[in-house]
């Protein structure tokens, strides 16, 4: 037994020292882009078939009977919509998801995920954290754990990254806010505050940086213990950030036109090309979020409008990472926290309601097997009918990608046991 035991409170007031010092000596603020550079105390990763994830959240409750489970044989079910066929034998598609289909030869369908959770924000924590909510504990997101466990890739730059995501989704938990991602409100923007600001000079801010080294080492020699070391590595780091030449990995600007046409339009779209551009430069862990599933009210013009904003991004992610070499050491994720009923409600305009008995989510590259279905529903896709997949088997498998152990038990600060995924076990016959 692995006891990791970090001390939230003294993390956070460590990280805001560290902001106040960067604001006032440097002249920018760094606190969301700090994180950690190495796994601590965890054993190295084996049987790895993944570098790197990319996590594509559908937030609302995407549809599986509009988009990657669709029963065409049940016009009650379907209602207007159609299902197309794909590039993979025997796996259809909703009629909205055009060039996704071309593209399903590299997809892995779960059409058998399941969970206990049917309201929106337990839904989403626990698809991100395999635990179910509690007041008295916050538990790591996904990308935290892999922090935690299998450190990162570049040192130089953020390690876990999201992208139009809520922060309460892809913090730390107790493992601390070093291990949360580093925030990107608008994917054209970049990430903020790492560059040395216009208003100080290069003259001036080598100045405050010899002067804050000179303050460091004071403090350092009268204070000798493990929070101080960490202020040490953490402040380090801030810098290495500001002058690392792989700050451009977040600038969109140096994409050619023709990958711009390629992704298309839209803030999901350039999300997607920008998580593209994260683990092209060693970036671990990348979220991504398209919300606007939750389709209780006309759903079928709701879907229309999420799929019009999936579709082309989606499909563009996959055929740019393999053209570059990249998709079979990426595992790229599509997630929800539940599907949507099979009744069609007339009352609400033609909606579907919350439906956590059944749903799919899909995953590619990354040593996954494309073109494969896993698991099946029942005629009208109300309940799994094969091959079970529960939201902590479903994250369990995340981390085999990554040849992280699923199952290493970590200690929360108040000495209670935790795993990546809960009691999950991997789905290995998704792999090649």
């Amino acid at each position: 037994m692995s006891s990791l035991d970090p001390n939230r409170h003294d993390e956070l007031t460590r990280r805001h020292f560290i902001s106040n010092a960067a604001r006032w000596y440097l002249g920018v603020h760094l606190l969301p882009m700090l994180g950690s550079s190495v796994a601590s105390g965890a054993p190295a990763p084996s049987e790895a078939k993944a570098k790197n994830v990319i996590y594509l959240f559908m937030s609302g409750g995407m549809s599986h009977l509009d988009t990657f489970d669709p029963k065409p044989r049940k016009k009650d079910v379907m209602g207007p919509l159609e299902a197309i066929s794909t590039s993979a034998d025997g796996i259809l598609v909703g009629q909205h998801l055009k060039k996704t289909s071309e593209v399903m030869d590299k997809v892995c369908v779960i059409n058998s995920m399941n969970s206990q959770q049917g309201a929106h924000e337990q839904g989403t924590y626990i698809m991100h954290t395999s635990y179910a909510m509690r007041g008295t504990i916050k538990h790591p997101s996904m990308g935290a754990w892999v922090m935690r466990l299998g450190g990162r890739l570049n040192p130089e730059i953020p390690g876990y990254v999201a992208i139009n995501s809520s922060p309460d989704t892809v913090g730390g938990g107790f493992f601390g806010a070093k291990y949360a991602a580093a925030p990107i409100g608008s994917p054209s923007e970049g990430l903020k505050d790492s560059k040395r600001p216009g208003s100080v000079s290069k003259g001036d801010f080598d100045r405050r940086l010899a002067l804050a080294d000179r303050l460091n080492k004071q403090f350092h020699g009268r204070y000798q213990n493990a929070d101080v070391k960490a202020y040490e590595e953490l402040y380090q780091e801030a810098i290495r950030l500001m002058n690392s030449k792989d700050l451009k990995a977040f600038n969109l600007n140096d994409e050619s036109s023709e990958t711009r046409k390629l992704y298309g339009q839209g803030r999901f779209a350039q999300g997607c090309m920008l998580a593209r551009r994260l683990v092209e430069h060693g970036v671990r862990f990348v979220e991504v979020q398209l919300g606007g599933w939750d389709t209780h009210y006309d759903n079928f013009a709701g879907v229309e409008g999420r799929c019009n904003e999936f579709d082309q991004a989606y499909a563009a992610l996959l055929t740019d990472l393999e053209a570059r070499g990249l998709l079979q050491d990426t595992l790229v994720v599509v997630a929800t926290e539940f599907g949507r009923t099979p009744e069609i409600k007339t009352e609400h305009n033609n909606g579907r309601d919350h439906h956590p008995s059944a749903f799919s989510c899909l995953l590619a590259g990354g040593g996954v097997k494309g073109g494969f279905r896993h698991g099946e529903t029942d005629s009208s896709g109300a309940r799994v009918k094969s091959d079970p997949v529960s939201v902590q088997d479903f994250n369990a498998t995340i981390a085999y990608a990554l040849g992280i152990p699923h199952d290493l038990v970590v200690m929360s600060p108040s000495k209670r046991p935790f795993r990546f995924a809960d009691k999950g076990e991997p789905v290995k016959s998704l792999f090649t």
